[in-house]
């Protein structure tokens, strides 16, 4: 399969791509989510309850100006966009884990996230025949087109079921 851009909905097939339809230099877009209020305090009031969080008028205060998310909240979205873009629903069997993870901006009430993805690298499992090896770059990235969070994911895949 030629390298190419995968950005429509419904360009991936709604069971999700196995090991065998990937290409280093591939790319894909998830659909688009808006972040509340709610969900920046409701996520941080459980997971971080730093006062910038989950008080108005302390983000207020702080550097960014704002109330803003947490970075495991934005971690947690650009899983859940990783979801919604179906690239790997059918196939994913496990995390191997996560390298060069970065938070570029705060994310803010009312941005509208979206995932923007790059195949690096594919390699066969030598110790699991019926998986794979996939590294992904992931870029959740906001209205304004700027990166909110950047990492490189190593998923484990399955290979496409015989017969």
């Amino acid at each position: 399969m030629a390298s190419s851009v995968r950005a429509q909905p419904g360009s991936v097939p709604a069971e999700g791509l196995y090991f065998e339809d990937f290409a280093v230099g591939d790319r894909f877009v998830s659909p688009a989510i808006t972040v509340t209020e709610s969900q920046i305090v409701d996520f941080a009031l459980l997971y971080d309850p730093h006062p910038f969080h989950i008080d108005v008028e302390a983000g207020k205060r702080h550097a960014f100006g704002t109330l803003f998310a947490s970075g495991a909240h934005t971690l947690a979205l650009g899983f859940r966009l990783l979801a919604l873009s179906r690239v790997i629903a059918a196939s994913a069997v496990a995390g191997a884990g996560i390298d060069r993870l970065r938070w570029r901006k705060p994310v803010r009430p009312g941005d509208s996230l979206h995932l923007e993805l790059e195949v690096l690298a594919l390699r066969a499992s030598a110790s699991r025949p019926q998986t794979g090896i996939l590294r992904l770059r992931h870029e959740t990235v906001n209205q304004h087109g700027e990166t909110v969070l950047s990492h490189v994911c190593t998923h484990i895949i399955n290979r496409r079921p015989k017969g």
